[in-house]
């Protein structure tokens, strides 16, 4: 099983709102099938800046893995070489 890494602010870069607490729910309950507005509504997150912080996050994982991979080749390939 693979631990999902996601680099969610503590606090919204705009208003300093603390959102960090919340993501998890959110996420759940957008995976169960909950509208994001709604989700976003009822843990009280009402500024755009603070909802955009929630919806333009991503699971940064799936980006650094394929430079991990690269590096890991290349290290491969040095140590060949000598």
């Amino acid at each position: 099983m693979f631990l999902i890494i996601v680099l969610i602010p503590v606090r919204c870069f705009s208003c300093g709102g603390l959102i960090a607490d919340k993501y998890f729910e959110y996420k759940e309950r957008v995976k169960s099938g909950e509208e994001d507005a709604n989700v976003l509504d009822s843990l009280g997150i009402k500024r755009y800046c603070c909802r955009r912080m929630f919806i333009s996050s991503m699971e940064t994982i799936y980006q650094v893995i394929p430079y991990y991979e690269v590096l890991r080749r290349r290290m491969t390939e040095m140590q060949s070489e000598s």
